[in-house]
């Protein structure tokens, strides 16, 4: 991975095509797991890695229809209804069929990422809606899908012995939309892990609790 790359009001926005790129590169390196590996644990989780990317496709699902409406709602959730299908399981409104083992659950990743790429292109810039970290935009919705994706592939790669390392600048973007407090001299991919609370850094320690801040920009 390259050197650490600036992280603050500089840098350019986030867009549909890095979403796009950060699902692609997800959905490319998840096609490499050994299909017995999907019921393992996911990293640090407590969901195994079938659960964890219907729990990623739902995130990413769940941005795209909080976008949908011609007015958004500001004051909570679209209510489709989520649902766990075991105890612990994640709430989910997107399942996968199981018989169409892991080239379909990849399908339904890949599709659910689509919709909210296509939902972050066509949405008009000044659009709100209700997120439970605070009212975003469409940048930021972009920007909260790759989080997740980064992350949740980082999670699925561990529990699947796979390498993981996504570019720094996709990265440093997302950290610079997110988390604009987060540190600035270390590497992009490290920080946004100890951003989610999945990483140490020196002279920080792993967190236990933490949120970004997807609220609009000037």
């Amino acid at each position: 991975m390259s050197g650490s790359a600036d992280i603050g009001p500089s840098q350019p926005p986030v867009t549909a095509d890095d979403l796009d790129l950060a699902v692609q590169l997800a959905v490319a390196l998840l096609r490499k797991a050994p299909p017995a590996a999907w019921e393992g644990k996911a990293g640090s989780l407590e969901w195994d890695c079938w659960e964890t990317v219907e729990h990623l496709s739902d995130d990413l699902f769940a941005y795209a229809a909080q976008l949908g409406p011609r007015v958004p709602p500001l004051d909570g959730e679209v209510p489709f209804v989520w649902e766990s299908r075991r105890p612990g399981g994640p709430a989910n409104a997107i399942h996968a069929n199981r018989e169409a083992g892991p080239a379909g659950l990849l399908q339904v990743l890949e599709a659910s990422g689509a919709l909210l790429v296509a939902m972050v292109r066509t949405t008009p810039p000044q659009t709100r809606a209700h997120h439970a970290f605070g009212i975003s935009d469409p940048e930021g919705f972009s920007a909260m899908g790759i989080v997740e994706t980064l992350v949740h592939t980082h999670d699925l790669a561990q529990g699947l012995g796979l390498v993981w390392s996504p570019p720094a600048d996709l990265c440093s973007r997302v950290l610079g939309r997110l988390f604009p407090d987060a540190p600035s001299a270390t590497d992009p991919w490290p920080t946004l892990l100890w951003a989610t609370g999945r990483a140490e850094l020196p002279d920080r320690p792993r967190l236990t609790t933490w949120r970004w801040d997807g609220t609009p920009r000037a």
